[in-house]
């Protein structure tokens, strides 16, 4: 018997390896090309500052990499940016536009006069210049240089540094022993000596004009800022923890020798440190801002308590914080700052007070899960869309109603105005130069959409603008009178387009990046449907559906990564060569699910949240409904479903297999995390909070802690240079596999390959193994 199983597991192996008959015109070989087969599309789409180009990059020609293209507003035609077009114009970065434009382009300090449109290089230094900021009255730019921050006057075209940053402490006057002491007071000699030296010190002083120094102590600085009125410079002192890194070994080298490459550090329980300081520039001193009166700072999560049995309620110290950049007001005289909690579970908008450091909360979020959801930002390091309407009002994204929406406040006032409403969500919002409105993207006429509208702020109307199904990347003119737009549909790549920004505008296709290769294959358009899972939840998903005979009875689920991603929607997908594969399974009979389960974008804090401490739990059982909705539904047969999916794809996969033994007939599981304990840190901690504080979420999570109900074929594929999921986790969990005595699994390995495969022979190898797991065990 166990030879036999030896022998079958064998020729599994070498069929895997070989490739089935494929009934479809597309060819694996071609369509894991990705964009080769395709054709590279146009990115980064941007305006120049004059506003007569639209700038966006392209590797038109299927090049080692993309350049910068532009289209002319007056002439129609696309030609590739030479360094000879920034002689004359720059880059529009979305600011409010000046007569004299200061910005800092790869390293250098530039100036752009408007009347003239011409562009003046003002210095070019051994290190970066970066970090450019203007006045309240426009009439100076600052800008950094290393740990200098200087100000540069646009009239008079003089530089002057305000201050230098040194990492350290003060430098003390040594004092003086015992001996020096008594030999000073003993002899007038040296008295006098010192009085001269004193004296000569002191004159030296008035006449010079030595930079001030401000010194702190930390790993680092950041956000270095001067506040309109350039009273204050405010600026981050950063101490992050030492954490035990991890590596990657590379077999694959030049000189035939393995590396070890350093990488990430796994999940931790050690929060950086943050300060806030002050400079007063006037009177030459600094202080940092005092957060310990931020209400909630020092309140423990519920888990402790409902899971645990801790008996406190708060903590013995304030939680961790991290605080963003301050964003002033026009005129410079008030400002806004994004604080959120380390453990993610708070945030804080506040107003700091430059003159003594003190804070005014504005508004407070908190959500015992994670803070997240569009223009709030899923991660505690990077802020949320948070901005000035006026001079006394701002405006910010709120998850108060279970969906992100917008909000205004007064800043004196006590409570926030909500602007849009309804069961979707807004993904950008900025105000127009008149202040009279926003210019918003949202899924509001439907869930797989991102449409562009106007949202009048004093009657609260929402104009459509662009509403077609499909996504609409917009980048607004200098003017505000012409949209940049980067459109895509379902089966149709980005191409870039051109709108005129006002109600009922049509798009005109600037670009055709497409091949003829991939013009010439009828693409399918999977239809957007939901089902109900079994808690009653609503579940959207892509199907694709084989027509008539064609049906063979087989389904495939496929398992999108990132959790916190949305791939059943109306507009090309960033898993292109899924989608095209799913068309080549659709042309040899199969039936394609591709679900948006829980945990998935656009639909509102608790789809988000749903998988909170429990990894593998409704995310998983909206796969396992998804596939009785294709057996009661569309009459597949329930014992030939398969399911896929890479990086959190591949985890729900493994998951199904051994949660959920008997309902897939195998598995295809590519980079695949199989225990949380060894991911990184920011995505973990959010969703499992901390390894030592919930360990139990941790093994509920994690498909190595049910390796022993693996019963159905699984095939697990996993770069070796992987640096974000790491090779190590399937080598874990091939070895307790080995250890508990499974032989329906195996393993494909990728020497070269990291989380995301660069090299086509990699991608052919993969999917042709995928595809011939299902046709072994599905196609019968």
């Amino acid at each position: 018997m166990k030879l036999f199983s030896l022998l079958l597991f064998f020729s599994s192996l070498q069929l895997l390896a070989q490739q089935a008959e494929n009934k479809s015109t597309l060819k694996i070989e071609e369509i894991m090309a990705g964009n080769d087969f395709i054709g590279h599309q146009p990115e980064n789409i941007r305006w120049s500052l004059d506003g007569n180009h639209i700038l966006f990059d392209w590797n038109r020609y299927n090049q080692s990499g993309s350049s910068t293209y532009s289209y002319s507003i007056k002439d129609k035609s696309i030609d590739s940016v030479t360094p000879d077009f920034y002689k004359t114009n720059a880059e529009y970065q979305g600011n409010k536009l000046h007569p004299v434009e200061i910005y800092a382009w790869q390293g250098n300090l530039y100036r752009y006069d408007r009347s003239s449109q011409k562009t003046e290089l003002l210095l070019k230094t051994a290190s970066s210049i970066g970090n450019v900021q203007r006045s309240a009255d426009k009439s100076f730019a600052f800008y950094q240089d290393g740990m200098g921050f200087y100000v540069y006057c646009i009239e008079a075209r003089s530089i002057k540094q305000l201050v230098n940053f040194e990492n350290g402490e003060l430098p003390k006057e040594a004092e003086k022993n015992y001996m020096e002491q008594e030999e000073l007071e003993l002899f007038q000699f040296l008295q006098e000596e010192e009085a001269d030296q004193t004296w000569r010190e002191e004159q030296r002083k008035a006449f010079q004009s030595a930079v001030p120094t401000v010194y702190f102590q930390g790993t680092s600085l950041s956000n270095i800022q001067i506040d309109g009125t350039g009273k204050y410079i405010t600026y981050r002192v950063n101490d992050y923890p030492e954490t035990t890194k991890t590596h990657v070994d590379h077999h694959i080298s030049a000189d035939g020798h393995t590396y070890a490459q350093t990488a990430r550090a796994k999940v931790h329980d050690e929060d950086p440190s943050h300060k806030l300081g002050i400079y007063d520039i006037q009177n030459d001193t600094s202080y940092f801002v005092d957060f310990s009166t931020l209400p909630n700072i020092r309140t423990k999560p519920k888990y402790l308590t409902e899971v645990y049995g801790d008996t406190s309620d708060v903590h013995s110290e304030d939680r961790k914080i991290i605080m963003h950049q301050l964003i002033f007001s026009e005129n410079g005289k008030r400002n806004i700052l994004d604080v959120r909690s380390y453990d993610n579970k708070d945030r804080w908008i506040v107003e700091v007070n430059l003159e003594n450091g003190k804070i005014r909360v504005l508004d407070h979020q908190h959500d015992e899960a994670w803070i997240g959801g569009p223009g709030i930002s899923n991660w505690n390091m990077v802020p949320g869309n948070v901005g000035w309407i006026d001079n006394k009002t701002f405006y910010f994204q709120s998850e108060a109603t279970g969906y992100s929406h917008l909000y205004s406040m007064e800043i004196d006032a006590k409570k926030p105005k909500q602007l849009t409403q309804g069961n979707w969500e807004v993904y950008d919002a900025k105000v127009s130069s008149k202040k009279d409105r926003f210019y918003i993207t949202a899924n509001k006429n439907h869930p797989g959409n991102r449409a562009f509208y106007h949202l009048i702020i004093q009657t609260g109307e929402l104009i459509p603008i662009l509403t077609l199904d499909g996504n609409h990347e917009v980048a607004i003119s200098p003017d505000e009178k012409k949209l940049a737009v980067r459109y895509s549909g379902k089966t149709s790549p980005w191409e870039v387009y051109i709108a005129e920004n006002k109600k009922g505008a049509t798009l005109t296709r600037l670009t055709n990046s497409t091949s003829e290769q991939f013009n010439d294959y009828d693409w399918y358009s999977p239809e957007v449907i939901t089902f109900s899972a079994s808690d009653g939840e609503a579940v959207h998903a892509r199907l694709f559906q084989p027509e008539g005979a064609a049906k063979n009875g087989a389904a495939v689920i496929f398992v999108h990564g990132a959790g916190y991603l949305q791939n059943a929607h109306n507009y090309w997908s960033g898993y292109y060569r899924e989608f095209m594969f799913h068309n080549l399974l659709r042309d040899n009979g199969y039936t394609v699910l591709d679900i948006d389960y829980r945990a998935s974008k656009g639909y509102g804090r608790d789809y988000r949240t749903a998988i909170y401490r429990h990894m593998g739990s409704k995310d998983l059982s909206d796969q396992v409904d998804g596939r009785q909705f294709l057996v009661d539904s569309l009459g597949i047969d329930p014992d030939r479903v398969g399911i896929y999916g890479g990086s959190y794809g591949g985890f729900i996969t493994i998951m199904a297999l051994l949660k959920e033994p008997g309902k897939f007939q195998c598995g295809a599981a590519i980079r695949s995390v199989t225990d949380w304990f060894h991911y990184n840190h920011e995505y973990t901690s959010n969703i499992l909070n901390y390894p030592t504080s919930d360990p139990k979420a941790y093994k509920q999570s994690s498909p190595i802690y049910f390796a022993e109900n693996l019963e159905d074929h699984l095939l697990m594929l996993h770069g070796m240079v992987d640096d974000n999921v790491q090779f190590q986790d399937v080598v874990r969990l091939s070895q307790r596999f080995i250890e508990l005595g499974k032989t329906n699994w195996e393993m494909a390995i990728y020497p070269v390959e990291p989380h995301a495969f660069r090299k086509t022979s990699s991608w052919v190898d993969e999917y042709r193994r995928i595809y011939n797991l299902f046709d072994l065990e599905l196609n019968k």
